[in-house]
């Protein structure tokens, strides 16, 4: 058995191309979609996220501010311009680029931002809306993973999904979002024991750990479906996940790239968490 390859990069294509129906419509009523991002430092790495997703709202015709400060930045002065940004209408998503500086305390940055615009999907409010099942923005990486699934026609109630790695922002909540489709979850860590012991029981094998090659062929199921969620480089620079791909492609029925897997979703799930608040101000009246 060779794997089918999950195209993240084709089905966030796709989305998108129906996220640009949907800004098309929503600037027809007078509400252009507009997300404000906020870097703080001089994090290559962050620069180079801020400048994909600026990119790819002026792709679909949405609106984006970016605010860019210094490292120096004081905590209080970054809350009083979110708190700013929560009051203007024509933001409908505050994203703070992440990781800030020691001196700022990330919690009380993503408390501060308005849950109804917190398109990243990380305010408590919206993490306790997701866990009860209730409508929320969901966290970007793990909806697009569920978004990927949904391209294969993958069925996922009664399945056993087990996630390797506990992170906020994509192990707990993907664990989450496949319970509520009714699947049954197991969670693994670096403190669990055997894990090949369980891994080799998930019919869908989610990794997000941030170890290059941790997950070999024998730690998968055959014909399980993979979702490998780590970026990693290998010595030569090259971008690589945290599965071995190589050799797990031969033994599972679908397999997501890395780059071109769960990569390409992440922004996109950000444009759609967007495009929704913006509908929901075109709900209320609000311009």
């Amino acid at each position: 058995m060779t794997a089918k390859i999950i195209d993240g990069k084709e089905i966030a294509q796709s989305v998108r191309n129906e996220l640009r129906l949907e800004v098309d419509q929503l600037k027809q009523d007078g509400i252009t979609p507009g997300l404000a991002v906020i870097l703080v430092g001089d994090n290559q790495a962050s620069k180079t996220y801020v400048a994909n997703k600026q990119k790819a709202c002026e792709e679909i015709g949405m609106y984006s501010v970016l605010i860019d400060y210094p490292e120096t930045l004081s905590q209080e002065v970054l809350v009083a311009k979110i708190k700013e940004l929560n009051e203007d209408e024509a933001i409908h998503g505050i994203l703070v680029q992440l990781p800030l500086p020691a001196h700022i305390d990330e919690t009380a940055i993503i408390e501060a931002i308005s849950p109804e615009k917190d398109v990243d999907g990380f305010h408590p409010i919206n993490i306790g809306r997701m866990m009860t099942g209730q409508d929320a923005f969901l966290p970007c990486t793990p909806y697009g993973v569920m978004v990927m699934l949904e391209h294969i026609n993958c069925e996922i109630e009664g399945k056993h999904v087990v996630v390797v790695g506990r992170s906020n922002i994509v192990g707990k909540p993907a664990g989450q979002l496949f319970l509520n489709k009714n699947a049954t979850v197991t969670y693994c860590h670096s403190r669990t024991k055997d894990l090949k012991a369980i891994t080799n029981q998930a019919d869908i094998l989610v990794v997000a750990v941030g170890k290059r090659d941790m997950i070999t062929s024998s730690h998968v199921k055959e014909g399980a479906i993979v979702i490998d969620v780590g970026m990693n480089r290998n010595e030569q620079g090259k971008l690589c996940g945290d599965v071995s791909f190589d050799e797990v492609k031969e033994k599972a029925s679908y397999i997501t790239p890395v780059p071109k897997g769960v990569g390409p979703m992440t922004i996109t799930m950000l444009l759609k968490n967007t495009v929704k608040s913006a509908k929901k101000a075109a709900l209320t009246g609000v311009k």
